[in-house]
């Protein structure tokens, strides 16, 4: 499984994380579901971290079954049309930047009992 990250590194605006998570939801997800080829979405918004550590407010992750998929997906039409409505999400909300990874699973079941 290949999994692209996106790493919203910065701050939500003050007093603007409700709304923030709202249009994320609203506005954007739907447009990542869009992706062809993509097994299945993860938003995840961050509730706490480290004292220190960087904050990343939004991570989306975005799987796939093979980099061609992910070659294919990024070179969809799609693409475009959720980088606009991230645009104009970050606009509003969000200081900071957004970046991205590409990464392979290696996953380990726990055997119980």
């Amino acid at each position: 499984m290949i999994t692209r990250y996106a790493l919203f590194e910065g701050k939500v605006k003050d007093g603007e994380t409700a709304a923030f998570r709202e249009a994320v939801l609203t506005e954007i997800l739907p447009k990542w579901k869009q992706f062809p080829g993509a097994v299945s979405v993860r938003v995840t918004f961050s509730d706490a971290r480290d004292e220190g550590a960087p904050e990343f407010p939004l991570i989306l992750a975005i799987n796939y079954p093979d980099m061609q998929a992910v070659e294919q997906a990024l070179a969809s039409p799609v693409r475009a049309e959720s980088r606009a409505a991230t645009e104009s999400v970050v606009k509003r909300f969000f200081d900071g930047r957004i970046h991205h990874h590409v990464t392979e699973a290696h996953e380990f079941p726990l055997i119980s009992g």
